[in-house]
């Protein structure tokens, strides 16, 4: 169950990831309503993604 838990968080932070990009790089999804909170939703979803996978990767 862990090892489940550790792929859905990086899963969705590769959804979140790809959706601010998408909203940086040609105003998508959002219209790029406010630059500094697509900035911060990525970085969020880089930091989820990598303790998602360093956990995944203690795992036994």
């Amino acid at each position: 169950m862990p090892k489940v838990l550790c792929l859905a968080g990086m899963v969705i932070a590769i959804l979140i990831l790809v959706l601010f990009l998408l909203d940086l790089a040609v105003k998508f999804p959002f219209n790029r309503i406010n630059a500094v909170m697509d900035i911060t939703f990525v970085l969020c979803a880089v930091a989820l993604g990598y303790v998602s996978w360093s956990t995944l990767r203690e795992q036994d």
